[in-house]
């Protein structure tokens, strides 16, 4: 689908000339809606930006400039304001998965030499134990309880000195190409490594992202990732403060449902296990009846000839469900159900897929609000070249990146840098194809690629999408493995069944080798419409879930 709807948008060259340029052109806005005891509370950008000042002059003023300072903690007020005052001149900002084990922000905080910790009281317990093991860390300020150095003092403590005169924070100059924030690899294939942006990086983000899902001041985000990632950081924080829209929080996924409808977000950012769990939701609803099951079937058939506006008041309570206001999901970090896709557009709310990495800051290849394709990965992100490099026969090549949202590098680390980087280039790892649009679409991963004796490729992402359809298999990854005694690669599914699924089938719980015979016989029905090559020949049956990341990518090296 195409549109010209083209806006005009400041480039920024950093956060901090951004922030200064806020205080004019937003001042008055909301900037955050943050929960209270019983309803959002609205926060303007002028009070954002005195708190940011007032928190970077305080860290100056203990003898923290351009020392690396990590935050820990749930999508909060205070994390932004600690984020935006380090990144703006106090020093160089880590921040640190909530989920990790002590041992896991220890090699953290020693990697980084963190020496003040920003953290959220509800983690006091991992603190504690990580006092115990670390001497590095100097000032622990918790976000929002009276423990160890409370966040409202310092941030006192920054008003005063701003009042006596000192303007030491105020006076930093930034240099966009310096490291300026400090990302840990989420580790899905191993040890996490730390990736090095600047302002430059973000800021060819910010500006993109704006232009590509057409944003504005009249738009309002829901923060339910964490924002400790890239993906969160940037969609569903930075780019509104860039375009002086509005961040409202969700408090836990337990809220979500209330939560949504209080912020009335019109975009926001997921990753596909949310977005396919909404579905479910959904249809659940509309088929648990005769009448509204035929015609939500009727509604879904007609929509892609009515207008957005149209599709929205024949789903009104989708909508009213979501708040109301909301027109785009911005979906990343693995790829998303085309079938999910196209139901949600159908029904009034656009599902634009995006491509990146936090090495590239992260969004490279994106589908715009005015041009996109299903299960495509989209065009390149502006300002950013792609290129495929050694592609096959099918078209299939690794996609290899060049732009400003590249990474300064991984954090001493020149083997690993070199190992990804040429003249530039930035070696993604990931396989796409590119059609006569010039969309891309993925196809796999460089490092789980199976190649069987015969010489064919088989890409496991492919086969796990087909599996991830079935209604009885609740997730599954796929994987190569070797005949004892031909030494011939064959293909075979670790599966997670959907028990509750199977269980209307049964009528009952059913046993384990009822289970597998079940989903045997649903492999052998999946089979019969593949090629030989990718046939699955072995099926292993797991009763937890897989290992995953926060971004919930599974974990391929613990898991296989």
């Amino acid at each position: 689908m195409k549109k010209n709807n083209e806006k005009s948008y400041r480039e920024v060259v950093d956060f901090k000339t951004m922030m200064t340029e806020n205080k004019t052109l937003y001042k008055d806005e909301v900037a955050f809606l943050v929960k209270g005891t019983e309803k959002y509370e609205e926060i303007t950008y002028d009070t954002f930006c005195k708190h940011v000042d007032a928190l970077g002059t305080a860290l100056i003023d203990m003898g923290y400039k351009d020392q690396f300072i990590g935050v820990i903690g749930q999508n909060t007020y205070e994390w932004c304001v600690t984020y935006m005052a380090v990144l703006n001149g106090a020093g160089v900002i880590v921040p640190i998965d909530k989920e990790l084990n002590v041992d896991e922000i220890d090699y953290i905080v020693n990697e980084s030499k963190v020496k003040v910790l920003f953290y959220q009281g509800k983690y006091q317990k991992k603190i504690d134990e990580l006092k115990k093991k670390n001497t590095l860390i100097e000032k622990f300020i918790c976000t929002d309880e009276d423990k160890d150095i409370p966040f409202n003092e310092v941030i006192e403590l920054g008003e005063e000195l701003m009042k006596k005169g000192n303007t030491a924070y105020l006076d930093v100059v930034i240099e966009p190409d310096v490291l300026k924030v400090l990302l840990f690899t989420s580790g899905t294939t191993g040890t996490a490594k730390g990736v090095m942006l600047c302002h430059k990086n973000l800021a060819a983000q910010m500006y993109g992202i704006a232009r590509i899902i057409s944003l504005s001041k009249e738009d309002t985000s829901f923060s339910v990732l964490p924002i400790h990632h890239t993906f969160e950081s940037t969609c569903g924080f930075l780019s509104m403060m860039y375009c002086g829209g509005t961040v409202g929080f969700c408090e836990g996924l337990r809220q979500f449902a209330d939560n949504i409808v209080e912020v009335k977000p019109t975009i926001m950012s997921v990753v596909p296990l949310i977005l396919e769990g909404l579905h479910t939701k959904i249809f659940k609803t509309a088929n648990s009846k005769p009448v509204t099951k035929i015609a939500f079937k009727v509604l879904l058939f007609i929509a892609p000839v009515l207008s957005f506006k149209m599709r929205k008041k024949l789903f009104h309570s989708v909508h009213d469900s979501l708040g109301g206001k909301l027109k785009t999901f911005i979906s990343g970090a693995s790829a998303i159900s085309e079938k999910v896709s196209r139901d949600f557009t159908k029904m009034g709310i656009k599902v634009l897929q995006g491509y990146g990495l936090t090495e590239t800051s992260p969004i490279s290849i994106g589908n715009q609000q005015y041009n996109y394709k299903h299960g495509a990965l989209g065009l390149p992100f502006p300002g950013v070249e792609i290129k495929l490099d050694q592609v096959d026969e099918r078209g299939i090549g690794e996609i290899m990146i060049k732009g400003d949202n590249v990474m300064l590098g991984y954090f001493n680390n020149e083997k690993a840098t070199n190992e990804v980087m040429t003249d530039g280039w930035f070696h993604s790892g990931d396989l796409a194809r590119v059609d006569k649009d010039g969309f891309y679409f993925m196809t796999g991963r460089k490092k789980n690629l199976i190649i069987t004796k015969t010489g064919k490729n088989v890409f496991p992402e492919e086969l796990e999408s087909v599996l991830n359809e079935n209604q009885f298999i609740f997730e599954s990854m796929v994987t190569g493995s070797e005949e004892d005694i031909t030494k011939e690669t064959f293909i075979q599914a670790h599966i997670v069944p959907n028990i509750e699924k199977i269980k209307e089938v049964f009528g009952k719980l059913p046993s384990g080798e009822e289970i597998k015979k079940f989903i045997e016989d649903e492999i052998k029905i999946i089979n019969k419409k593949l090629p030989s090559f990718k046939k699955i020949k072995k099926i292993i049956i797991r009763e937890d879930e897989f290992e995953k990341t926060t971004t919930k990518k599974i974990k391929r090296h613990k898991n296989s």
